[in-house]
């Protein structure tokens, strides 16, 4: 194959994540960053040395040696960044989610998907989790047809960002955007139907409550439920805990249909992992159909390579191996600009249903 060099914009701590992955892919390596931040360039340089640092995008972009761009800049950078680069050059891209963080942006996201010349791909990497991409592969089969979808995380606080940009519902675009786009994605993939209307509840209770910064305080949610009628008729929940650190696992995702019902368990990143709680388990599914003689269980392990390789359980590199066929022209997006904008408008949807305290319609 050929070998490709890759351009990040941004490299913090998911953009590092990246650099791991993309060293672990054939012929690939990360050539140029853009990061503005002296800290996280040292620490990039660390990571991939011999790496070139530009001071701008257009230095980026216009590098001659780049054959696809990696965006993982903040969130509220991520369409601003988008248009610099379709006034400069076509390359393809992987942007990391959210896709954006403004109502305003739909618009523009459209006429991009279909006027940008090169193929972008939104970064919904908990698709590709070994255990999720299991339970994405036999949930028609176990249940039936979904009928209910419930999606449970109970995990750790947000971590610290330069300038802490994700403290504030204004540059992070909300918890519901930032966090659980992920979520809605996997729903709309799962159910294979579009939303009609959600009725949701969230708030900041416990963490970041007395969190000053430059006299601002932090206004980011850590808990919420998010209800979601989808026009195939199944119901999807999702359930977040942010001040939920100590639980086994982070994810447990559950379908049900009317054939039975799909679990899937998923503790939290190894690096996070609460030491007084020994090793942590292996993820896994349960599946149960109505006859319950049938029970089983189905352990979905992954390579500690990978797993040394990021947070994500594997999924980073996973999507990174498509998103490399997309480059050398093998295959199309897996997550197309209208997939990430349709997760990101669920989450800015459900911000606002429980903004007013009322159900709105998709």
């Amino acid at each position: 194959m050929k070998s490709l060099n890759y351009g990040l914009l941004g490299c913090g701590m998911m953009g590092q994540e990246h650099v791991r992955n993309i060293q672990l892919l054939e012929d690939c390596r990360v050539t140029a960053i853009v990061e503005p931040n002296e800290g996280m360039r040292n620490a990039a340089a660390q990571l991939e040395p011999g790496v070139r640092f530009h001071e701008s995008l257009a230095g980026l972009v216009n590098d001659a040696e780049i054959d696809c761009l990696v965006i993982t800049s903040p969130n509220y950078m991520h369409v601003r960044q988008l248009k610099e680069i379709a006034s400069l050059r076509s390359l393809p891209i992987l942007v990391e989610k959210p896709l954006s963080t403004d109502p305003a942006d739909e618009a523009f996201i459209t006429e991009f998907q279909h006027t940008y010349s090169s193929p972008v791909w939104v970064a919904m990497e908990y698709r590709y989790m070994p255990p999720l991409a299991k339970f994405i592969d036999m949930v028609d089969e176990v249940t039936g047809g979904v009928k209910m979808l419930t999606i449970r995380e109970h995990r750790f606080p947000f971590l610290e960002k330069v300038n802490d940009w994700n403290r504030f519902n204004e540059y992070s675009g909300g918890t519901l955007v930032e966090k659980c786009c992920h979520f809605f994605d996997l729903m709309r993939l799962i159910t294979q139907s579009e939303p009609t209307q959600v009725m949701a509840s969230g708030a900041q209770m416990v963490n970041h409550l007395d969190e000053y910064y430059d006299g601002q305080r932090s206004d980011i949610w850590d808990a919420a439920y998010a209800m979601f009628n989808f026009d195939s008729g199944a119901k999807c929940m999702l359930e977040l805990s942010m001040f939920a650190e100590g639980s086994e696992f982070q994810e447990h995702i559950s379908a049900v249909g009317p054939n039975g019902k799909i679990e899937c368990f998923i503790p939290g990143p190894t690096r996070f992992w609460p030491e007084h709680l020994g090793s942590p388990p292996e993820p896994h599914l349960v599946i149960s159909p109505r006859n319950p003689i049938g029970r089983s269980v189905i352990e979905v392990g992954v390579d500690e390579k990978l797993l040394a390789a990021g947070d994500h359980h594997g999924s980073t590199f996973y999507q990174h191996q498509g998103f490399q066929r997309v480059v050398l022209g093998l295959q199309d997006p897996e997550v197309s600009l209208l997939d990430g904008w349709r997760a990101v408008r669920m989450g800015m949807a459900a911000q606002e249903s429980s903004v007013q305290g009322a159900a709105i319609p998709l």
